[in-house]
Formats: structure tokens, sequence, C-alpha cells
């Protein structure tokens, strides 16, 4: 690692309005679900957040759940900011979450006010932060009443516990509902977080026509549908990969034939636009209207340059454009 943080941090990066918010987010952003819990090696994640604040990265996603175990994602973090990044809190936009189980009993999971507010207190004292500047609600609940979830999160705000608040895993129909209760508290929603990839395109039937409609930014996150959009998986499933060593997202059984096949195909374009496909995959994302930014992970510092590098590639032609959708349309027997 060469100068830290380096001089020229903010010159190659791409930093996009977050809706209609006076907010500014960087185009690629990093996001903590994996490589930085207890299990994982500190000093690697240390180097991966250096890295990614040197080339521009500004904002770190986590949840009270990351890890494993859980919360030791912002211990993590928390020791990480500490030691290297004290000095530079100003600089950057820190994101939690809470709304999946994180501790035993009822108060522990979804979306109450006791268990958002107590969530909330604990992901800051893990940190050794004042505040996060977005907190979100990680997943609708369909057993709390929205406005008692709504109301939480805007009273988080006037606590001086995080600057803005956002949704996660909402649907367009979800969205309108507790976007329409946050206006009338005063705190407006200035974020959704869907998963968005090749693969995974929910997200174009409703919901960013709902986001772009009620100005909203969008971050999505699993933008390489948790590695298979990579070279990765072209010939085989690596011993060291995530499907084997984890599967909790990604399971061996999803890697089909005609997965790879389409991954092969889709590999074969971005070689010709001189891009990863990694790179092709991330630039494609961009191509839809109100994308703020892409939430990547990294468990190597090589995929975090690579992954920035995206930025230097995103236009495409109208026919590397059909030729990709003629691929993905392909129907999987």
């Amino acid at each position: 690692m060469t100068l830290f943080p380096a001089d020229n941090r903010y010159d190659s990066m791409i930093y996009n309005r977050c809706g209609q918010s006076g907010l500014k987010l960087p185009a690629i952003s990093l996001g903590l679900w994996h490589s930085f819990g207890h299990t994982d090696r500190y000093e690697n994640a240390r180097d991966l957040l250096r890295c990614a604040f040197n080339l521009g990265v500004t904002h770190f996603d986590l949840a009270n759940n990351y890890g494993p175990p859980y919360g030791s994602a912002e211990e993590t973090f928390g020791n990480i900011l500490k030691k290297d990044f004290k000095s530079y809190r100003d600089e950057l936009i820190i994101s939690s979450k809470a709304g999946y189980d994180m501790w035993p009993g009822p108060y522990g999971n979804w979306g109450s006010k006791k268990y958002l507010v107590a969530s909330l207190d604990q992901s800051l004292k893990r940190m050794g932060i004042d505040y996060v500047d977005i907190f979100y609600h990680h997943r609708p609940d369909s057993e709390t009443p929205l406005e008692e979830t709504m109301g939480t999160l805007d009273l988080i705000v006037r606590q001086g516990k995080a600057l803005y608040v956002g949704l996660s895993n909402y649907n367009s129909d979800q969205t309108r509902e507790a976007v329409k209760i946050l206006q009338s508290l005063g705190t407006p929603c200035l974020i959704h977080q869907p998963v968005y990839n090749m693969f995974d395109r929910w997200i174009e039937d409703e919901l960013l026509d709902t986001l772009n409609e009620a100005g909203i930014g969008c971050i999505v996150f699993s933008p390489l549908a948790q590695g298979l959009l990579t070279e990765k998986y072209l010939e085989r499933i690596p011993e060291d990969s995530r499907a084997v060593k984890d599967g909790r997202f990604l399971k061996p059984e999803d890697i089909t034939r005609e997965k790879r096949t389409k991954i092969s195909l889709l590999s074969e374009i971005a070689c010709r636009r001189e891009q990863t496909l990694a790179q092709m995959a991330l630039a494609w994302i961009f191509r839809l209207k109100g994308i703020t930014s892409v939430l990547v992970g990294a468990s190597k510092v090589e995929q975090i340059e690579e992954n920035i590098n995206t930025l230097e590639r995103l236009k495409f032609t109208q026919d590397e454009l059909t030729e990709i959708e003629n691929i993905l349309r392909q129907e999987d027997s």
C-alpha cells in the first residue's frame, strides 16, 4: 500500500447525486457483508478499506448482523476506523441496517421500535461513532405497523443518531407506502437498497420507476450475483469459492450448465470491450436511469481496483446491449 490517504483520492471517482437530495455517493461503494467478520483476517480487512478510500470510495455499507458472527463486521470496521480514519470521519458515508435476526427473544428481529432503536445503539457502540450517515430498515415486517417502523426511522434522525434513512428489500407498493409516511413525518426517504444484477432484474418491473418518481436514490447490492458474474466459475467450481465455502447465498447447484453458457458468452462480449466480465456486469447496471451507486464486496485489494476501473468504460453500443439482452433472455432448461 502506498501513501495513505492518497492526495489524489478524489480525482478519478465518479460521484452521483442521491435522488433529489444534496448528498452525493461514489459510483462504486464498498459493502462489508463479507470479509470483515471475526473469521476473516483483520489485516486484509484493513487493506481493503484503505485501498478503497485511496481510490475515492467514501461510502462503507454495513448492517447489524454482518459477520460472522453477528456484529463482528461493525466491530472490525470500528477498530479500523479508530486506527486509520479517525481524522477523516467527515469525508465518509457510513451506513448500517437492522431488520434481520440479531439476538434471541422477541425483540431482536423485524421492525419494531424496540428492536430498531436498540439495534442502532448497539451498532454505534460497536463502531465507536456517534451517528451513522444512513440507517436502513433492512426488510419489510408484515406484523409491525408500517407507521411504527417509519416513525422509528424519523425518531432516530431527530435523535441525531442518523442523518438520513433508507429502505432495503421493499417492493414497489411497500416502498410507496413507506415513503408517503416518511414524507408526512418530515424525514424523507433518501435511498433504497435492492438486489440487482444480470440474473436478478426484478427492480426493472416497477420499483425503479417508483424511486425515480419519488426522487429517491438507488444503490444495488450483489451486482455480481455473489461472484457468478466473474470468470471464477467459467470452467469449474473452485474449492476456495464462496459457493463451496459458504453456500448460504450461492450454492453449487445454482451454477448450472445453462448459467455457465451464459457467463461464457457474456465474457466474450466483455473481452471485446477490453473489460473483465465483472467490469462489464457493473457497467451494465449504470445503463439504468436512477442508479446512484453499486455496492461491491471484496476479499482482495485487486478486486477493488478491478471494480473501480470499471468507471473508465461505462458506455455501451446499442448492438452490445442487444447482444447481452439476447443472452440473458435465453431460457434455462
